[in-house]
């Protein structure tokens, strides 16, 4: 619109003399510029919103997906290419989505001003449209090579991602081994290839950047030149020599923007197939199926692969000379197996069978590598629960936990920490215990909940949580004689099947195994508090 809006003020105003004219062409261009400007901002409001939504849209579907995968995610895909794709591949996605708005915006200018120049000159309304193609077949090149370079780099990104996040999770036992100098070493060599790898990236987006603003910039001085002689010859009148260049410059915008908007697409395309890769992760339990109803009560739960029966009620002890056997028996009663659980039943019936969100609500697993997200105590304890202050105290006695919310500034209300790292290994595994307990679930299985504290804190947490759950199933992976002395039932494995059953004093006079697997636990432990049997 401005102009075409200059080209009447110059030919009705400026070069036939009417001032009248001119003020009048002056005030609609003053006009048309506010528009311009007014619209302008809409538009950028409205991009930016786009954007912020695409984001925001990519960041939950991952999360969602990524929360359904539960444990098995860290089976499939490492931390580092989670990491990227909520960072950095779900922004490029975003930014891509503007040839949404000003894409379809530099179209419509691109079609418009080649029918208005074509009211001008033919022969000006020719060189526009053949020239706008043949600029964006000049960059093809340069795209194709931004997306490849752009996997590489992409690849390589997720994998140190994935080794810095790994360093930083073992900071503290580098620390203690004194090997944080030589990752560090390393971690700085694949940093450098991963700059290299980036300024071969670079290369072509730094061509594209170029082209981007110095071939619509030749195009448009092709366009003026030609036209000026058009102009010269009384071909075209001054007012049209004006306009065209004003249309030709305009259209620099929508020309700049194609090519800007191919690199962002070719970007786009990489992050985008990353994204899809992590949302293709086939979920374990499919969710069309119609649920069976988890029976009444607290079991019992049966593994056909171990021979295992969880009675309910009792408290179940699992040991074994491998603690991944026991693990693996646990991880299959409570589904976080991707390959087990299937021939698992709850009284009879199949837990792959049943409603998963029912299932997760009654049958909790607890280890000791489950997170511990940033907030208050009464946050962390309650989880996604309500919170009960009363219920949160008791949960948080059964852990043997008081002293650690007592050491605290706030009691409740004190501060922990993401991943709990202003706590020792101790407090927080007694903190993630008494997030259990709030939870209260018919069924918990438990992966050696005391390895980090002291005998006397073991005696009276276990002796607790056998109280308060006294009419619930709870089951505990562990070697601890302790422990195991106040189990109601001991199941001992042997590679991985179930060997001998019995309580801890019938399995000592009974299962000479036994008795050597516990004398070696005791041996690596120290004198547990337990009277010589």
């Amino acid at each position: 619109m401005p102009p075409w809006v200059l080209s009447r003020a110059i030919d009705e105003g400026l070069i036939e003399g009417d001032s009248a004219a001119l003020i009048m062409w002056a005030l609609i261009l003053l006009a048309v510029s506010v528009l311009v400007a007014l619209v302008g901002i809409g538009r950028h409001r409205t991009m930016t919103k786009i954007r912020m939504d695409a984001s925001f849209r990519s960041v939950r579907a991952t999360v969602w997906h990524t929360s359904r995968l539960g444990a098995s995610l860290t089976r499939r895909v490492n931390a580092g290419e989670v990491v990227t794709v909520g960072i950095a591949d779900v922004q490029i996605v975003a930014q891509a989505l503007t040839v949404t708005g000003p894409g379809v915006g530099a179209v419509v200018a691109y079609v418009v001003i080649a029918v208005v120049l074509f009211t001008i000159s033919p022969l000006l309304a020719a060189v526009v449209l053949a020239g706008v193609p043949l600029l964006a077949i000049a960059v093809g090149p340069v795209l194709q090579r931004i997306e490849r370079t752009g996997g590489e780099y992409r690849a390589l990104q997720g994998r140190l991602t994935t080794r810095l996040v790994d360093v930083l999770a073992g900071l503290r036992v580098l620390n203690g081994l004194g090997g944080k100098a030589f990752v560090a070493e390393r971690y700085e060599r694949q940093s450098q290839g991963l700059v290299d790898r980036g300024y071969r990236v670079a290369g072509p987006s730094s061509w594209l950047g170029a082209l981007s603003g110095g071939l619509p910039g030749l195009f448009l001085a092709a366009v003026v030149w030609l036209s000026a002689r058009m102009a010269a010859t009384g071909d075209i009148t001054t007012g049209e020599l004006v306009a065209v260049y004003g249309y030709v410059a305009v259209l620099v915008v929508p020309v700049s923007f194609f090519i800007e908007g191919g690199g962002d697409i070719a970007r786009a395309r990489v992050a985008g197939q990353r994204i899809i890769n992590l949302l293709n992760l086939p979920i374990d339990r499919p969710d069309h199926r119609d649920p069976a109803p988890i029976p009444a009560g607290c079991g019992p739960l049966v593994d056909p692969g171990s021979g295992i029966t969880v009675r309910p009620g009792l408290l179940t002890a699992l040991v074994a000379a491998r603690p991944a056997e026991a693990v693996a028996v646990v991880e299959r009663l409570g589904q976080v197996s991707p390959d087990g659980g299937a021939e698992v039943t709850w009284a009879d019936v199949p837990i792959s069978d049943v409603d998963g969100d029912e299932f997760r609500r009654r049958l909790v697993v607890a280890d000791n590598d489950a997170e511990v997200f940033a907030g208050t105590v009464r946050e962390v304890v309650a989880g996604r629960l309500g919170a009960d202050d009363d219920r949160i105290q008791a949960a948080l006695r059964v852990a043997v936990a008081e002293d650690v919310v007592e050491a605290l500034p706030g009691g409740l209300d004190a501060a922990i920490a993401a991943g709990g790292s202003d706590l020792s290994g101790g407090q927080r595994q007694r903190i993630r215990l008494a997030r259990v307990v709030y939870c209260a679930p018919d069924v918990l299985l438990a992966i050696d909940p005391t390895s980090a504290v002291d005998a006397n804190t073991e005696a009276a947490m276990i002796d607790r949580l056998r109280e308060a759950r006294c009419d619930k199933t709870t089951v505990i992976t562990t070697a601890s004689p302790l422990v195991l002395d106040r189990a109601d039932e001991v199941i001992v494995l042997v590679d991985g099947k179930a060997a001998s059953v019995g309580t801890h004093a019938e399995l000592l006079r009974s299962d000479s195994y036994y008795r050597d697997l516990v004398s070696r636990a005791q041996d690596g432990n120290g004198d547990s508090g337990v009277a010589d049997e």
